[in-house]
């Protein structure tokens, strides 16, 4: 029981720090795609006013919900084959 608790707490901690990065690296990204659709377009309004709403908007979008799927597929994979290993 305590290697699975070891094992529960090491990999809520890895797996946390995949989930920061892997948000820092999309919000960076799309941060970097408004700034190049500003450069591009009229700047009707001032750069800083339109990455926020850009930024407001992807927080928002499917993708940043996407990014919680770093928590639930590594956990339905190692439920899976303890399982398989345990019962099957």
């Amino acid at each position: 029981m305590a290697a699975l608790a070891r094992l529960m707490v090491i990999g809520f901690i890895v797996l946390t720090v995949i989930y920061v990065c892997l948000s820092l690296y999309s919000r960076a990204v799309r941060k970097g795609k408004l700034r190049a659709e500003w450069h591009e377009g009229p700047q009707d309004q001032p750069l800083e006013a339109f990455l926020e709403e850009g930024l407001e908007d992807y927080d928002k979008s499917l993708r940043r919900k996407l990014i919680l799927s770093v928590y639930v597929i590594p956990v339905i994979l190692v439920s899976v084959v303890i399982y398989l290993t345990n019962f099957a």
